[in-house]
């Protein structure tokens, strides 16, 4: 098993006006996404909160899922979370694409359906950035055929 890296000097610095126990939910939680998704590159970013994301192509617009803080919890939240299947109806949100999940205290990060969510968001992700690479690869230039020279 892949040990998770600690998170970044900058990450801790962000983390630092929270209170305690949001930041230990979010630092948790980044784990858990994390051991589910080694392989992803993870962008910390702040503006009117702070946000850990979770990509595949080093951008926002390659993003799976992100963390959000807020003020007393934290979310885990699937970019394209409106194309998952929810049948329990655990997603909060109702944008045309992002969805949630709401991490009040610990205990939330043990729920089984956190685990199936980021494997599930991950999943599309893939299958979304190698269908977008296979219609870069497979467009052809079209090309006009050559003009002819006027002869004098």
């Amino acid at each position: 098993m892949n040990s998770i890296p600690p998170p970044s000097e900058q990450l801790i610095e962000y983390l630092a006006p929270y209170d305690v126990r949001v930041g230990e939910l979010a630092l948790r939680l980044r784990e858990i996404v994390i051991g589910e998704a080694p392989d992803a590159t993870e962008i910390v970013f702040r503006s009117y909160t702070v946000s850990i994301i979770f990509s595949y192509t080093e951008k926002w617009t390659g993003s799976f899922c992100y963390i959000a803080l807020a003020t007393k919890h934290v979310n885990l939240g699937l970019t394209e979370g409106a194309r998952l299947d929810d049948p329990e109806g655990v997603l909060e949100g109702d944008g045309k694409q992002m969805r949630h999940i709401k991490i009040k205290k610990p205990e939330d990060l043990n729920k089984p359906y956190l685990r199936k969510f980021i494997r599930a968001a991950m999943k599309l992700c893939k299958s979304d950035l190698a269908e977008k690479a296979a219609k870069k690869t497979t467009k052809m230039k079209r090309t006009l055929p050559a003009k002819k020279r006027r002869s004098n």
